[in-house]
């Protein structure tokens, strides 16, 4: 895995401006705040954001990939003052569950997720390497 980013930009804060990688592509859907039978424990941004990447890690485990893995990733949010007003905590909660590993990374302000109490939906895309 090679993290690109242009020698005369900045240095990124918490993701990767892009990323080359070759191996076996792990595609997972959207995943919310919710745990393992469908119910919401806590209606709070950050609690929402930590349950939603435990069932991206949850979902990589099933194909044998782990965080480091991870070289993509959307975050669709209904607020995005919560993203800003809790961007400690979340950076936080973001480094127990999937290290210091920083993919690229998108976030996107929506009207609404499917599930009415979801603040946040994150997608990713894993490449596991290549053996060899």
């Amino acid at each position: 895995m090679q993290i690109l980013n242009p020698p005369e930009w900045p240095a990124p804060k918490g993701y990767a401006n892009g990323i080359v990688a070759k191996g076996r592509m792990v595609f997972v859907a959207g995943q919310i705040g919710w745990n393992a039978e469908g119910r919401f424990e806590s209606d709070g941004f950050v609690d929402q954001t930590r349950q939603a990447l435990r069932n991206v890690v949850r979902v990589l485990a099933e194909a044998g990939a782990r965080p480091e893995h991870v070289v993509r990733m959307t975050w669709y949010v209904v607020n995005k003052q919560d993203y800003l007003a809790h961007n400690g905590d979340l950076g936080k909660a973001y480094r127990e569950i999937m290290g210091r590993h920083y993919p690229a990374m998108t976030l996107v302000q929506v009207a609404a997720l499917l599930e009415d109490r979801a603040k946040i939906e994150i997608d990713a895309t894993a490449v596991i390497p290549s053996q060899g």
